[in-house]
This record gives C-alpha cells, structure tokens and sequence, in this order.
C-alpha cells in the first residue's frame, strides 16, 4: 500500500496510508493525542513498577515517551510492543519525535527501541525493558501479566476485525485484576465489545480533535 509521512497539527509527524486514508495517528497531533490518551488517561494511575503491553508498536511514539515520562516519574517499567508489520527503517528515519520532544539527550534511545531485534527482551536501560513482539494481535495468549495495555490499532473503519470482543477477551485475559486498557476510539461497538469481555469501561474526554476516549478495567 502507498504510504507517506505527513506533518500533523502539533508539529510531530506520522505516517498515512493512502489506500485506506488512514494515518498511524491523529492528524489533530501525534503528540499530543499520545499524551492524552496512553500517559494522561492510563500511565498517570500508575506508580513504581508497571508492566505495558502496546498494540500497535508503530513508529515507537508511545514507547518513546513512556520511556521520557518513566525517567521524569523514577518508574521501573517492562514494555511490550506488539506488531505484526514493523515499520520500514527508511521511515523511522522521517520521523521528527526526538526533536519535536525537545529530547536530543535520548536520541539513542529511540535509536536502540528501532534497531533492537524483535522478538527479544532488551533492557534500553536499568529501569526500562523492551521487548518488540511481532505478531498478529490475534495470537496474543498472555494471562494475568500486564498492568497496563496501550490499545492503539488501526481504527474500526479499517480494520473493524481488531475491535470485536474475541480480541478483548485477549486483552482481559493478559491483564492482570484491576488493571487499566485505555485506547483513543469510542465506538458504541467496541464499548459493548469490552463490555462482553468482562471489562468495566468508561467514556472520557477524548484528544484534541476529538470528543471522546475509552479506559476499560479488568
């Protein structure tokens, strides 16, 4: 499929796909849909150590700045990110995060979370793993091992096959109790999927753009 890398409305890039007149995030601002959706409506009920489970790793935009606010919070965090189509090296090139976070003293770390292997635990630093999985979100079999999962695939327009209630079942079962799957859509669908799957869920304001997000619990 074509694919391009566009400038959304924050400044911070992402990459749309043509075909589907889909982008890896929002055009209202990669940034700051990321802020408000993972850090500000999931990381923020968090402290000390948490396991993430991301789905959709992409552009390693959440990952990156789950790693800046981990520092800023002294979090121990272990990361993982599933993908089932990693991004192109040529693309990861494009992408302006590190300048745009004003975060040129970690430049490295984004370098290390693009080049690393998938499918292998590697510890970026003391206080935070990654480990880049690259599978379909269908095979996901983990149990009562997360604390928090960053849901960020495709939307339902798309792809309506990674929002139904086999998927959250998968979800809620990689939880461990009580925790936390936030995701940036809200569909009435895909809430009565999460609920179906044993999720509590809630309606929240949604990111710049648009008016609103869902956080299920376990």
């Amino acid at each position: 499929m074509n694919r391009k890398i566009i400038t959304t409305n924050d400044g911070s890039v992402t990459i749309h796909i043509e075909d589907w007149n889909e982008s890896y995030h929002s055009k209202h601002g990669a940034i700051q849909e990321a802020y408000h959706v993972f850090i500000k409506n999931g990381l923020d009920l968090f402290s000390d150590e948490i396991s993430i489970l991301e789905i959709g790793f992409g552009t390693g935009l959440n990952a990156f700045i789950t790693y800046l606010e981990h520092i800023k919070r002294n979090l121990k965090i272990n990361y993982v990110g599933v993908e089932a189509y990693p991004v192109a090296a040529e693309e990861v090139l494009q992408l302006n995060y590190v300048s745009q976070l004003k975060a040129e003293q970690y430049r490295d770390i984004f370098d290390v979370m693009h080049q690393s292997d998938w499918n292998v635990p590697v510890s970026v630093t003391e206080t935070f793993s990654l480990t880049k999985r690259q599978q379909f979100f269908q095979e996901i079999n983990d149990e009562n091992i997360f604390d928090l999962i960053y849901f960020d695939a495709f939307g339902f327009r798309v792809q309506p096959e990674l929002w139904n209630e086999t998927i959250f079942e998968r979800m809620y079962n990689a939880l461990k109790p009580k925790g936390v799957l936030v995701t940036y859509a809200c569909r009435t669908s895909i809430k009565n999927a999460m609920l179906s799957a044993g999720f509590k869920v809630e309606k929240l304001p949604g990111a710049p753009g648009k008016r609103e997000m869902l956080r299920a619990i376990k």
